[in-house]
């Protein structure tokens, strides 16, 4: 697009807001280059955009697409840019520049990271012995973020003896991490480097042996565990366990009372706890070895194994298990927190003498205390909806807790609660400059799906809004791997309710907010439900007059990026704008493909391919493949040239067949973001950029121009 086309564009006003129309002849158009994509049981589709995928990331001609896609968005977006800059001095304004965290307290330390003003990068420190004591800087980030174009440190450990720091670095945003080494008695890091690594480590009780996770450098697989040596050549690494069944993650631990490291193995419907003494960490030893549709995890507290497990129990039971008793097996697993049919356990945490479990009801996750002698205490909450989360509990000697609670209209707030005595106090409020909760209010509303599975709804609006049918709704989704949406406060929010936005989050059939069959109804051969709960819930909004018909915005990314594709395709009309960040939408091809990174691990979740039945149900949804001659609404479409978790040419492919395909003249825009991954731009500040940009995109879809 030439200037005086952006200029045209910048003269047309609509209800006082700019126009953005696209004109397709200044669009990039990718050029067509037929590929067939074959299935293992003979199914052949022609791709014709499939050119657009580099695993290298260097290919002139697909990087000159990109480039062009983002001129063109750059050019499109121009007379937003007074909207942009105003959302996003609003969000940087709600920002506490000189913040820091709740201290908590390890072995003798009290560790806390703080931000200086302006700063986008933390600062790592600790103090010995009390809150008064002169500040230990561990890593300055703000330094070794210079000159970085991306930047992230994503895991840190210390040694049992308080001496050594070992961190996870990524300068790419791919998530290959280097593990490096910082000795804290002398400011020096040691030549140790342990690349092409999962940002999680743990360290034996020597302080001289850490364990970590080595990925293959293709697919990023977490392939293998092995025990580095300080001071030795990584090549001489001892190889603990090697996972052969591609369909499982893998992660490191130690228990709750430090006593073992655990290398737990999970898919999607199994795990596996292989631990070890972590003072003579040598054999890891399967707490229960793994059986397809049996679930569970194990932490350790005094003489006895806690468990978390799926068997005969849906929605997960508490079970226990002496030291010795442990073989392998479950024959001596001990019933301790029944089933439930209407409470979801999602995770625990033991101490000396209770049990803290974060478990869902209603659609809210909550917190449930626990004690040996079988006294429950569930932490109330006085909003409609919320979460509470357990936060950083170090020591279990202690009979204080430490969790946070937030809601769209409450700013993360960290609490202690006294398991002996009830009392509960603050330790922080997130500071919000600006920003006064008693001008809004949440809600919780069901709607009732077309199939009848009544779905939850957490809304969030000014105080003075009135349900008349005229305001425009922002409505989110995600739905998948049977995460939850939880209603989490988001500094963004109430640049859109001061705009007269309805903010509501759909909680579809995907996620596991209303318990373990939530998600088995929104995933594999149920996966459309995750859409149709999408739509119904906008459909239903209207009709309850929450918002107006032509004013509903969506956004969603990832696996919620596969949902807005879905519903694009499905129901154009009920939408003015879509945002689809990093978005899943080429689902058959990535699934048939075992070299892209993530395609193994996910057969248990969006079906297997290869086999004829789950390819026709997923080629019937899949995004990609179902774009059709219609006027679809109004598209902002994100990606990052390195992206690890759905790889950049999904959403590019996407894009250049809706520029080729679809009819109208609502704008679609396609920014890439050549220094990044799948979580977008690294630093406190610069991630909201792309925000504030999504968000003058919708804003001017519905009328709104400041």
């Amino acid at each position: 697009m030439g200037k005086s086309t952006a200029a045209f564009f910048a003269g047309l006003t609509l209800m006082g807001a700019p126009v953005l129309a696209q004109t397709r002849s200044d669009a990039p158009i990718a050029a067509k280059k037929p590929r067939d994509v074959v299935a293992p049981f003979g199914a052949m589709r022609s791709d014709p955009y499939y050119w657009l995928r580099d695993d290298t990331r260097q290919n002139p001609e697909m990087l000159a697409n990109l480039n062009a896609e983002n001129s063109y968005a750059d050019n499109v977006l121009a007379p937003l840019k007074p909207l942009r800059t105003a959302v996003l001095a609003e969000i940087t304004r709600r920002i506490k520049q000189d913040d820091a965290s709740v201290p908590y307290r390890k072995n003798g330390y009290y560790y806390a990271i703080r931000f200086e003003a302006g700063g986008d990068y933390p600062i790592m420190t600790r103090r010995k012995g009390s809150l008064s004591a002169p500040e230990e800087i561990m890593l300055d980030q703000p330094q070794m973020a210079k000159g970085q174009n991306y930047f992230a440190i994503s895991a840190s450990e210390i040694s049992p003896d308080n001496r050594l720091l070992a961190y996870a670095e990524d300068l790419v945003g791919r998530r290959q991490y280097t593990i490096k080494i910082k000795d804290l008695s002398t400011n020096t890091t040691t030549a140790d480097a342990i690349a092409n690594a999962e940002p999680n480590f743990v360290w034996a009780d020597d302080n001289k042996t850490i364990f970590y996770i080595e990925k293959d450098p293709v697919t990023l697989l977490s392939k293998r565990v092995k025990a580095h040596v300080l001071g030795t050549a990584m090549a001489t690494d001892r190889l603990v366990h090697e996972e052969t069944d591609d369909s499982f993650y893998m992660s490191l631990r130690r228990t709750a009372d430090d006593k073992y490291l655990c290398i737990t193995l999970q898919s999607t419907v199994s795990n596996e706890d292989r631990c070890a003494p972590a003072k003579a960490p040598e054999i890891f030893v399967p707490i229960a070895k793994r059986e397809r549709d049996m679930q569970y995890r194990a932490d350790h507290i005094g003489d006895h194994w806690v468990i978390r497990t799926n068997l005969s129990a849906p929605n997960y039971k508490l079970v226990s298990v002496r030291d010795g008793d442990v073989t392998g097996g479950r024959a001596k697993w001990v019933d301790l927190i029944p089933a439930n049919a209407n409470v979801f356990i999602e995770q625990f945490q033991p101490f000396d003498g209770f049990l803290a479990i974060e478990e869902r009801a209603g659609g809210n996750k909550r917190l449930r205390l626990v004690t040996d002698a079988g006294k429950s205490t569930v932490v109330q909450s006085t909003e409609p909806a919320y979460a509470m989360t357990l936060n950083i509990n170090p020591e279990v000697a202690t009979p204080w807790v430490r969790y946070t609670y937030d809601s769209l209209t409450t700013p993360e707030t960290t609490y202690e609660v006294n398991i002996k005595t009830g009392k509960r106090r603050i330790l922080k409020i997130q500071p919000v400059p600006g920003y006064d909760a008693t001008k809004y209010a949440t809600e919780r509303v069901w709607v009732t799906a077309r199939d009848g599975a009544r779905i939850p709804v957490s809304l969030v609006h000014a105080k003075s809004f009135k349900r008349d049918g005229t305001a425009p709704l922002f409505q989110y989704g995600y739905g998948s791997y049977g995460l939850s949406s939880d209603p989490a406060f988001e500094l963004l929010v109430p640049s859109l309710l001061d705009r007269g936005f309805v903010y509501a989050i759909a909680h579809v059939r995907g996620g596991e907010e209303m318990g373990r069959k939530w998600y088995d109804d929104g995933h594999l051969m149920h996966k459309k439900n995750s859409f149709t709960d999408f739509v119904d819930v906008t459909r239903a909004l209207v009709a309850l007059r929450y918002a107006a018909a032509d004013k509903v915005v969506a956004e969603g990314g990832s696996a919620g990026g596969l949902l807005m594709g879905a519903v694009a395709n499905m129901a154009p009309k009920d939408y003015a704008a879509i945002i689809a960040q990093v978005p899943f939408v080429d689902v058959v091809t990535t699934m048939l493909d075992a070299s892209i990174p993530l395609t193994t691990n996910e057969f248990d979740e969006w079906g297997n391919p290869a086999q004829k039945a789950a390819y026709d149900y997923m080629l019937s949804y899949s995004p990609y493949d179902n774009v059709i001659a219609q006027e679809y609404p109004a598209l902002y479409v994100g990606t990052g040239l390195w992206d690890s978790q759905v790889q950049y040419y999904e959403p590019a492919k996407w894009v250049a067949k809706l520029r080729a395909t679809k009819t109208g003249n609502n704008p679609l825009v396609f920014r890439t973001n050549m220094e990044a991954g799948h979580g977008g731009k690294s630093g406190r500040f610069r991630r909201y950029e792309q925000q504030a940009e999504t968000a003058a995109f919708v804003m001017s879809r519905v009328g709104i121009s400041r």
